[in-house]
């Protein structure tokens, strides 16, 4: 139930038993509606081909070690990496690369010459603590998102410092989040309650999965642990923080502080994985990695790209057309997308030659801290955008149009999509966030 002195904007207690925000225009999705039908569950399908050694492991050898009871035991498939619609064949050109230039607002005037107010880009930091005083007259947001077709399913509270990483492995009934408090959280993806925590005894700079492995980066160690038969392994090697991973070639690739790459290979004998080799030439921190196109792309501190062969593990290509750190990368059909603190996010395609050259910029007003794609109730592809002013667009692709913004108490560092319209935002106050795609509403002809 809305809070109804909140509704008047002359409710001062915090906290407040009743909701100090809207609700959802579609009913039909409320909170315990979507944990009765298992909605955070991933529907599992055939494993991937690089995921399938990572799977076969704790398979191969003569005694099997117990499976947990409370694991799910159905097939697992490899990690979504940061792949944007691989199936896509967006394009990019002087007529479809147009961002809005006003985001969605209220307008100032209606067709029936009735002057509406102009709402601010940013949300009321006095609502944020439940006692703006301003109602109606408030110039800023009152709301954790604007726009369409989005809204906010349920929150996760438990950490206490920045989200690092959101992971919802395939097949699994748990979601997985890591945080710089050290922390690593198992989500009961029916109820929303919080099954237990494993303390890793430091900052934890980078959580995926892939197949029934979750991976996870703290200082100069790789964990793992195999959800499914509940075994766990530390991968040694690297130099400092790892600040990303990927899986991709039956290999986990990581990216460390020393601006190395460290790969491990799984080994069935030994039901271990070994470091097969190291990448290196960035100059600083590797802090972003994705796979595509059999290319393995990193993102680094150095204010690079590198861009190396999967199949031989050189670097063939150093792009230098960012002026700050490159924060996150991802993969949409032929396009490398990337962006960065220096307020861009670039389109980057192969020439004829085989090298990459960006064929769009997009500007911001603030850095750039994170990216994600996901497809909307639609079936249309979109492009989540974290920005350190504690907002995530939503664009629509290839065009770049905004057709929503959420907001968050702190930045958005860590962004993880999931089945049915589902997607998940951690701050850096230990939040996560879960949102969800909706119908948009059909237009009535008058």
């Amino acid at each position: 139930m809305v809070c109804s002195y909140w509704l008047r904007g002359r409710c001062n207690r915090n906290p407040c038993r009743f909701l100090h925000q809207e609700l959802p225009q579609n009913t039909h999705y409320q909170i315990s509606n979507q944990f009765r039908k298992n909605c955070w569950q991933r529907n599992p399908d055939s494993d991937s081909k690089s995921a399938s050694s990572l799977t076969s492991l704790y398979r191969s050898s003569g005694s099997t070690p117990p499976k947990c009871s409370s694991a799910s035991n159905q097939s697992h498939r490899n990690n979504r990496e940061r792949t944007l619609y691989s199936d896509q064949k967006g394009e990019w050109d002087s007529t479809n690369l147009r961002c809005s230039s006003s985001p969605t607002r209220a307008g100032s005037s209606s067709g029936n010459g009735i002057t509406q107010k102009v709402i601010g880009e940013r949300v009321c930091k006095y609502w944020l603590h439940g006692n703006c005083v301003e109602a109606d007259r408030c110039q800023y947001l009152h709301s954790w998102f604007k726009g369409h077709g989005v809204f906010k399913l349920a929150e996760l509270n438990g950490h206490i410092k920045a989200i690092s990483g959101i992971v919802l492995p395939s097949g699994s009934e748990k979601l997985y989040t890591a945080s710089g408090d050290g922390y690593i959280r198992v989500w009961d993806c029916h109820t929303g309650h919080c099954d237990g925590a494993v303390n890793l005894g430091g900052e934890i700079g980078s959580l995926i999965s892939a197949g029934p492995w979750v991976f996870a980066g703290i200082k100069n160690v790789v964990k793992a642990w195999n959800i499914e038969y509940c075994a766990d392994l530390s991968l040694d090697g690297p130099v400092g923080q790892i600040y990303a991973m990927v899986v991709d070639h039956d290999m986990l690739f990581a990216g460390a502080e020393n601006g190395t790459i460290y790969a491990w290979k799984p080994n069935k004998e030994t039901n271990a994985f070994e470091l097969a080799t190291t990448l290196g030439g960035h100059n600083c921190a590797v802090v972003s990695l994705t796979v595509g196109g059999g290319k393995l792309y990193s993102g680094s501190m150095d204010n690079t790209i590198r861009v190396w062969d999967l199949n031989t593990l050189q670097c063939i290509h150093t792009l230098k057309e960012h002026a700050s750190v490159v924060m996150s990368l991802g993969c949409w059909g032929p396009y490398l997308i990337s962006c960065s603190l220096d307020q861009t996010i670039k389109v980057w395609f192969a020439t004829e030659a085989g090298n990459l050259e960006v064929t769009y910029t997009h500007n911001e007003e603030h850095g750039v801290l994170a990216l994600f794609g996901m497809f909307n109730s639609e079936g249309k592809p979109i492009l989540l955008c974290s920005c350190n002013d504690n907002s995530v667009r939503l664009y629509e692709l290839p065009s770049f149009t905004e057709r929503a913004r959420i907001f968050a108490k702190e930045e958005v560092r860590a962004i993880q999509i999931g089945p049915g319209g589902l997607f998940f935002t951690g701050d850096g106050t230990g939040q996560v966030d879960i949102w969800k795609w909706q119908a948009e509403p059909t237009s009535l002809a008058s």
